[in-house]
């Protein structure tokens, strides 16, 4: 037994920061995607606001409705929709990567290859979406 005087004996060795164990989304790539998840999460309701806003203005005034269409059809906005196809993809594929790290028994330990399917399908999704998204957003079809 110790007396109250007696001090706990403390190394001396320098110990490395533990990590924390049981998590997937501490700085690593399934850290990454639930933020990018969450983004585009945000984004994509932030343009369903808009878009039902908008939609909703053709009952109240339908040339004030053609006016704020109008201002849509410039190549910043065309850059904006590419942007938000992108947004609708990841989310949409990393949606289904996330219900099988959930419920997937190895899901878990395949959560970084199944993430890198994910770009991978959100790359060539985008490569067969831009060159003709893009045609008609520069070329003035």
């Amino acid at each position: 037994m110790r007396s109250a005087q007696e001090a706990p004996t403390v190394s001396s060795a320098p110990t490395a920061p533990a990590r924390p164990a049981g998590t997937l989304y501490r700085g690593r790539e399934g850290m990454w995607s639930w933020v990018a998840h969450r983004i585009t999460g945000f984004a994509i309701f932030f343009f369903l606001l808009v878009h039902v806003l908008d939609t909703a203005l053709v009952r109240v005034s339908p040339e004030a409705y053609n006016d704020v269409i109008g201002t849509y059809k410039n190549p910043i906005m065309g850059l904006g929709e590419a942007g938000l196809v992108a947004a609708i993809v990841f989310h949409a594929f990393n949606g289904i990567r996330l219900i099988l790290v959930d419920f997937w028994a190895k899901g878990p330990r395949y959560q970084r290859v199944m993430l890198w399917v994910v770009l991978g399908l959100l790359v060539v999704t985008m490569a067969g979406f831009l060159p003709r998204h893009l045609m008609n957003v520069f070329g003035g079809h």
